[in-house]
C-alpha cells in the first residue's frame, strides 16, 4: 500500500448513508407531530404532553379528582393535570376576583354557576351541564368514644339526631358562606325538625347556624375527621365512600339527594344573614363548564370528553348516580365536539 494512497468510499453508497439519515429524521417529525407517544419503562404508552389544564372543583371530589380522574385523564390524553378543590362558593369568588382563571369549573350547586352567568356577574360563564348527583350523611369516626353509638344509630338501633345532640360531641360541618354543603346542612336539619317532630333539633346539635367552632374549610373535613379532631360530620355520600368514612344513611324526605323530594325540600330555605340571599332546598347535582376566560379550551374539552365517557365508572364506583347532562345557559355556546355527550 502507497503511503499516499486515501481510503476510498463508493460515491453511491455516501448517498445512500445520506438519504437513510435523512429518512430517520423525517419520520421522527413526523410522529411527534401526530402526537405519537414514549414508551415508559414498563413498556405502556403515555400520550405526549399538550399542555395543562388547570381545574377547579367542589372540594368533596378531592380524592376522586386527583387520585382517579385526573391522573387517569392525563394517561389517556396526555394533556396535563392541575387540580383544586375548595368550597365552590368560596372558588366563584375566587373566578369574580380574578384570582384564578380555570380551564374547567366544577361546582356542588347551580346556583353558583348561575351567580357567574350574565353581564352583571361578569360574564364567567356562559352555559352548565349537571353530570352526577349525591346526598347527605353523617358520616363519623370509629374510634370516637361515642363510636358505638353512631354504630347504633347507623343500624337504625338509636335516633341519629339523639347521638349528635349527646354532650362533648364534636360536630363538623363548612361554612354556608363559602360551601353550599353548609347551607344545605342548615336545611336539612330544618326539614329534620319537621320529618321528626322535633322543633329545636337544629339548635340543640348546629348551636346556631354561623357557630364557628363547627366551622372548617369543605377541603380540611374528611382530614379533621379521620385524624381524630372531630367525632362526626356532614359530609357528601361519594365522598364518604372515597375516604372510607363509616357513616349513617338519613331518609330521602331530608337527604337533599332525591329529585323526587325537591317539592319538599324547597318548602325550607336559608337566609345568608350578610346578603339577605334566599336559598331554597334542593337535590344535590354536580355541574361542570368551560369557563369563557379558559385559556386552554381544547384541554377543557377534552377533560368534560373524558368525564362523560370513560370518567362515568369512576364517577358511579365512588356513588355518584349519574344524571343526563342537560344544558343549562346558552346552548350555542357549547363547543361543537361536545354536543354528542350533552342535550340542549
Amino acid at each position: 500500500m502507497f503511503l499516499n494512497q486515501r481510503p476510498f468510499i463508493h460515491r453511491n453508497s455516501f448517498t445512500s448513508v445520506v438519504k437513510f439519515s435523512g429518512l430517520i429524521l423525517l419520520l421522527a417529525i413526523l410522529l411527534a407531530a401526530c402526537g405519537g407517544g414514549t414508551t415508559t419503562s414498563t413498556g405502556t404508552s403515555t400520550p405526549t404532553a399538550k399542555g395543562k389544564i388547570s381545574v377547579l372543583y367542589a372540594g368533596s371530589l378531592v380524592n376522586l379528582m386527583e387520585k382517579k380522574i385526573g391522573p387517569a385523564f392525563q394517561q389517556a390524553t396526555g394533556y396535563g393535570y392541575e387540580g383544586e378543590g375548595k368550597g365552590s362558593t368560596a372558588l366563584a369568588n375566587e373566578i369574580k376576583g380574578k384570582l384564578r382563571t380555570p380551564d374547567i369549573f366544577i361546582s356542588a350547586d347551580a346556583a353558583v354557576d348561575k351567580s357567574l352567568m350574565g353581564t352583571s356577574n361578569g360574564n364567567y360563564v356562559s352555559w352548565y351541564v349537571p353530570f352526577g348527583r349525591t346526598s347527605l350523611v353523617i358520616g363519623y369516626n370509629p374510634n370516637s368514644k361515642f363510636a358505638a353509638d353512631f354504630q347504633a344509630a347507623a343500624n337504625g338501633s338509636k335516633p341519629w339526631y339523639q347521638v349528635l345532640a349527646e354532650s362533648g360531641v364534636r360536630i363538623g360541618r363548612t361554612d354556608p358562606a363559602l360551601d353550599p354543603k353548609g347551607v344545605r346542612t342548615i336545611i336539612l336539619m330544618e326539614l329534620a325538625q319537621q320529618y321528626y317532630h322535633q322543633p329545636s333539633l337544629s339548635q340543640q346539635i348546629l348551636g346556631g347556624t354561623e357557630n364557628t367552632s363547627q366551622l372548617f374549610p369543605e377541603e380540611e373535613l374528611v382530614t379533621r375527621l379521620t385524624s381524630g379532631q372531630l367525632d362526626a360530620g356532614f359530609f357528601y355520600l361519594n365522598e364518604a365512600k372515597e375516604a372510607n368514612i363509616p357513616y349513617i344513611t338519613l331518609p330521602d324526605q331530608i337527604n337533599l339527594g332525591n329529585p323526587s323530594f325537591n317539592s319538599t325540600y324547597a318548602q325550607t330555605t336559608y337566609t345568608d344573614p350578610k346578603t339577605g340571599k334566599v336559598t331554597k332546598g334542593g337535590a344535590t347535582v354536580y355541574t361542570i363548564t368551560i369557563p369563557n376566560t379558559s385559556k386552554n379550551k381544547a384541554g377543557a374539552i377534552a377533560f368534560i370528553t373524558y368525564l362523560l365517557s370513560s370518567g362515568q365508572s369512576m364517577l358511579t364506583g365512588d356513588g355518584i348516580t349519574l344524571v343526563t347532562p342537560v344544558v343549562s345557559g346558552d346552548a350555542s355556546a357549547v363547543p361543537s365536539q361536545l354536543l354528542q355527550y350533552v342535550q340542549s
